[in-house]
């Protein structure tokens, strides 16, 4: 099972912070940094020093580092026009030398669509599932051809569709909880289904939702990863673990009904029943107390390598 990082810096963390987090990803043997696509915090964290925007990150990231995946959980559709950004996370992708995922989602959060600006439309998916057909368009358009597209919401015409990113096709990965929208779109255009902060029994019959729409579309059901965000609050004891749960503002009881928390042998207990019980394959760990190094290593050191 692939474990991965997964960041929250809306709730507070610098450019220098996530570096930090991302080269002890790399240095743990981790398989991917990924970050979320807010600029608002939530909660009653603080916030400070304020939002960083994703692709501006991923893009210094990929100058950093040099194995590790990178991409988002999930890029808003509503923060970027969709021409816009196929350029943007093409150039990251030349940037990491072809190491970019994509994660990409319809957009939830209003209020912080109000706090800067940004345009909150009725009509989040219609517009959401044009923007898949545009940005994959624009990447799988042969060199030397144009990419013209006419929707309700976008039209482009005679575009040059480039730059091209430098992997064959960027892996674009759609997530959720809906029953039927979320999996047509799966099916149509992703490469990896993330099941966010769900139960065992829930990931395992939205993951039968998706496979059977996989199938439905002509596609192999085995052709994706499927894969789980979870949040993660590791100790050597009950000590530990509590005292990481009270950093961030939770109980250890609820971590473990919700999440990975406990011992490394409990996380590692856990995360079999997702795999052999739901069939996930791929766990992106939401660690919300960057500063916690340590926190990293214990994973990587008790619960990594027992996978």
């Amino acid at each position: 099972m692939d474990l991965r990082i997964f960041t929250e810096p809306q709730q507070g963390a610098s450019y220098d912070t996530l570096l930090t987090v991302a080269k002890a990803t790399e240095d743990l043997g981790y398989d991917a940094f990924f970050r979320s696509d807010h600029y608002l915090k939530m909660g009653d964290a603080d916030g400070l020093p304020g939002p960083t925007d994703a692709w501006t990150t991923l893009a210094g990231l990929a100058r950093e580092t040099s194995r590790i995946r990178l991409g988002t959980l999930m890029t808003s559709a509503t923060f970027r026009y969709p021409g816009v950004l196929a350029i943007q996370v093409a150039q990251v992708d030349a940037m990491s030398g072809g190491r970019v995922e994509f994660g990409f989602g319809a957009g939830w959060f209003a209020e912080e669509h109000t706090a800067y600006g940004i345009p909150f439309p009725a009509d989040k998916f219609p517009r959401f599932e044009e923007q898949l057909a545009v940005l994959t368009g624009l990447w799988g358009t042969p060199a030397g051809e144009t990419f013209s597209f006419s929707g309700e919401h976008y039209t482009l015409v005679d575009s040059p569709a480039l730059p091209k990113p430098v992997q064959p096709k960027i892996p674009v990965i759609i997530g959720g909880h809906g029953a039927k929208r979320t999996p047509r779109l799966t099916a149509r255009y992703a490469d990896e289904f993330n099941m966010p902060f769900s139960s065992i029994p829930d990931t395992a019959a939205q993951f039968e939702r998706v496979r059977a729409a996989v199938e439905d579309a002509g596609r192999d059901p085995n052709e994706l990863v499927y894969s789980n965000a979870l949040i993660a609050c590791v100790g050597r004891d009950d000590a530990e673990a509590a005292r990481r749960a009270a950093t961030i503002g939770r109980e250890v009881d609820e971590l473990k009904a919700n999440g990975l928390a406990g011992s490394p042998d409990e996380v590692v207990d856990k995360l079999g029943r997702y795999a052999t019980e739901a069939g996930t394959s791929r766990v992106y760990l939401q660690i919300l107390d960057l500063g916690d190094l340590d926190h990293l290593e214990l994973i990587a050191d008790k619960v990594m390598s027992q996978l």
